[in-house]
């Protein structure tokens, strides 16, 4: 389990860090959290969790006006223009260890996260002090960029602060000015309770599926012929627990009910305002990823559905000799 509020708090205070602390309800939105410190003075952060296509992920804090263009970043960082993504949600859990709308430069204190590479704005260091949440987002907390460095250092990190706004040329004679900022492991998540792996698809019935590029999908179970009063009934009602993934239209509508609910989810005012013109590519990654093996899953519903009705079709009606 990783550090709790409380915790935190309290190494702050071991550290000698001089802190305020402000209580609210929780805030998913930068604009949110401003109604209840924003009257403060200071600077107030925003706070992206992202990954490459390598698994190697990223926090990157910086002040709530400042401009974070993704394909930039990407490229400075040496990963091209499509580089880095948002983190699936899963990894808030496994490797910051806190939930939706907690990321922070803090949430690097846990051991989880000690392959996550922190990128700070250069900006904080124009304020008289910053707020952050602590693990948590019903509480926010003010302190100056030397206290926050002062943390950092405890646990072994050394303040990389960045000008997230630069644009610098990217080429064969000008190296990507944050490539050093790249972490030098990868992190695997591990398989989440209730995912089927590509190798195992279970289709209607229960039975396992065997799925290999290189050959035929085979059922695990060889079908037999039934023989006597029972068997028809069991076969009736092994088709009729699968009967709506033989009808296409109904597969059809699955998938876009999927579709559309997957995609409604992403597109609301907090992702607009952080990806802007990105969103559509962002949306689209995320799509492919969460409904891919969804797909792949009703596709093979629907193959194995046909396999058990032409099997049940073929048992009632011998062909005369």
């Amino acid at each position: 389990m990783g550090l709790t509020k409380e915790q935190l708090l309290q190494r702050l205070q071991e550290l000698q860090i001089q802190f305020s602390k402000y209580e609210h309800p929780a805030v998913l939105t930068v604009e949110a959290q401003a109604k209840y410190v924003g009257n403060l003075g200071g600077g107030l952060s925003k706070n992206l969790f992202l990954k490459d296509k390598k698994n190697r992920f990223y926090v990157v804090s910086a002040l709530a006006d400042t401009k974070v263009d993704l394909k930039v970043l990407s490229q400075r960082l040496g990963l091209g223009k499509g580089g880095l993504r948002m983190a699936p949600e899963e990894a808030l859990a496994e490797i910051l260890q806190v939930s939706l709308g907690c990321v922070t430069p803090f949430a690097v204190v846990n051991e989880s996260a000690r392959d996550v590479s922190l990128l700070l704005d250069q900006g904080f260091k124009t304020q008289e002090h910053c707020f952050f949440h602590p693990l948590s987002n019903d509480m926010s907390i003010s302190l100056n960029v030397r206290d926050l460095d002062t943390f950092l250092k405890s646990i072994g990190r050394d303040p990389s602060y960045v000008d997230l706004e630069a644009n610098p040329a990217v080429g064969k004679d000008q190296p990507p000015d944050l490539a050093a900022l790249v972490p030098s492991g990868s992190i695997v998540l591990p398989d989440q309770p209730g995912k089927q792996s590509s190798a195992e698809v279970p289709p209607r019935d229960g039975n396992i599926v065997s799925v290999d590029n290189k050959s035929k999908t085979v059922p695990a179970k060889v079908v037999k012929p039934l023989v006597g009063n029972n068997s028809k009934g069991t076969l009736d009602k092994n088709v009729q627990s699968s009967r709506s993934y033989a009808d296409v239209g109904q597969l059809v509508e699955e998938i876009l009910h999927k579709t559309s609910k997957l995609l409604l989810s992403e597109i609301n005012e907090e992702t607009i305002k952080i990806h802007g013109e990105q969103l559509g590519t962002t949306v689209s990654d995320k799509l492919q990823k969460h409904l891919s093996s969804d797909f792949k899953n009703l596709a093979m519903m629907f193959k194995n559905t046909a396999y058990t009705e032409g099997f049940h079709a073929g048992t009632h009606h011998q062909p005369r000799r």
